[in-house]
């Protein structure tokens, strides 16, 4: 009898027993019917310094909503603001170090920033006041955030934390920063609020089964924290939506989903051709075994790239190789890919994952879907598709991944989710911001179909 077997009964009895006894916090008068979501992630902190996109927070705010969208998803740095006991009042952020990361999505700082972190997120609020843009709050801390500051204290207090404690200490970080927003009378802007970013990847998940081996096993061990946490912000807030996230859709472990969520939001990244990419060059592994010799032989490297295994961070700022969760032969192969030979072989392949692409993405909404009425929760997709691509590369806003994103509006539609996107890539730190037309049409699309269904609100 395996593992997952013997405990099925159990399981099943207390999941019964769970779901009868909570009600999920219904959503607040006045927000949008539904949420067209733009990823603004860490970067709208990280990424102000003189020329970076998030300089001018009042101009990334009104391209937002010229392209569509009603709603921005944020890291709002909560464990820094509200659980380090650092002074953030001048905080130093800028560059891994060096060209480390100067080509890869979401890594690619170029100018040291200096900000009043509580200052700026009030900015950042009183900006969406302005343009009546709405948020979603998040924390990627425990994934990469800290690896942007000058300073490792972030990261040593993250890291203090003991593991099995860390979505509550995250869950009081949050309930204070909303409180903090709510004395400055903007707390209507909040839509919802996410303990952290796709839980079962990161040092959320220390001492617990590993992900790619054993899913099912990391989600049930999981899950006891992630309601501890989800526990710990409804007593301070109980009229408050709160949930966690998924990267994909965990479709062999739903019943691990804490019981206590008021959003299912899951990242449906469907990957297909792309995961033929991270397999054959094993980018999640060790930097040891990247099969360099074989990349070169494709072409798929630049003629400069150094050897895989001096491409890393050293000295003062070695540390920032732990604070960061992304694959190390992952960054180095999107600092070194030639693009235009990626694409190429991105679509010289395609054709094989074309059905299969198409068919986990109409699998894992319909799940999820089916799991949100299950649980009487408004589904939200706040990130998602095709997957992690170079940042240069141009196959997710081509014909093919264009195409992908309108095919994902549909779907989306279809399954009756409140919130989508049209592409992770969709946002101000990303060459894909520059198509205007394919945003505006999906934004447009999605919310022509009026109230999602489902979805409870509070009475006033």
């Amino acid at each position: 009898m395996s593992h997952d077997d013997a405990l099925a009964p159990a399981v099943a009895e207390e999941n019964l027993a769970a779901d009868a006894s909570y009600r999920p916090v219904p959503l607040r008068q006045g927000l949008p019917e539904r949420l067209t979501i733009t990823l603004w992630d860490f970067s709208w902190y990280v990424r102000t310094g003189p020329g970076e996109p998030f300089e001018d927070l009042d101009r990334a705010a009104a391209e937002a909503v010229e392209r569509g969208y009603n709603t921005v998803r944020i890291c709002a740095m909560p464990f820094l603001l509200f659980g380090s006991g650092i002074d953030t009042s001048a905080f130093a952020l800028g560059p891994l170090g060096g060209e480390y990361g100067q080509r890869v999505r979401w890594y690619n700082v170029k100018e040291r920033t200096l900000i009043d972190a509580r200052r700026h997120l009030l900015e950042l609020f009183e900006t969406l006041e302005r343009h009546n843009l709405f948020v979603i709050l998040s924390s990627w801390e425990y994934q990469q955030s800290s690896a942007f500051a000058e300073s490792r204290d972030w990261w040593d207090a993250l890291r203090g934390v003991p593991a099995e404690d860390r979505p509550t200490a995250l869950a009081g970080a949050l309930a204070s920063l909303v409180d903090f927003v709510e004395e400055a009378g903007l707390g209507h802007r909040i839509a919802f609020t996410e303990l952290h970013n796709e839980v079962q990847g990161g040092h959320l998940t220390e001492g617990l089964p590993n992900w790619y081996e054993d899913p099912v096993g990391l989600m049930a061990a999981l899950r006891p924290r992630l309601e501890a946490g989800l526990s710990t912000f409804h007593e301070r807030h109980p009229a408050h939506p709160v949930t966690v996230n998924y990267s994909g859709v965990p479709v062999d472990a739903m019943r691990y989903v804490p019981r206590n969520i008021d959003v299912f939001v899951a990242h449906p990244y469907v990957y297909g051709v792309l995961d033929e990419v991270t397999a054959a060059f094993d980018l999640r592994g060790d930097l040891a075994a990247f099969p360099e010799q074989q990349v070169r032989a494709l072409g798929l490297l630049r003629d400069d790239a150094p050897p895989a295994q001096t491409w890393v961070l050293s000295g003062d700022d070695a540390w920032k190789m732990d604070a960061t969760i992304m694959g190390k032969p992952e960054t180095f192969l999107m600092d070194w890919i030639d693009e235009g030979a990626f694409d190429r072989f991105l679509y010289e392949r395609y054709q094989v994952h074309h059905f299969e692409m198409r068919a986990i993405l109409r699998l894992w909404l319909d799940v999820a879907a089916d799991f949100a009425a299950a649980r009487g929760v408004p589904l939200v997709f706040a990130e998602g598709w095709i997957g992690y691509t170079p940042l240069e590369g141009t196959f997710e806003e081509g014909p093919i991944g264009s195409a992908f994103c309108r095919h994902a509006i549909e779907e989306s539609i279809r399954v009756g989710a409140w919130g989508t996107i049209v592409c992770s890539n969709a946002a101000p730190q990303h060459p894909m911001w520059g198509d205007i037309e394919l945003q505006q049409q999906c934004n447009a699309r999605f919310l022509s179909v009026g109230v999602a269904p489902g979805v409870r609100r509070r009475a006033l």
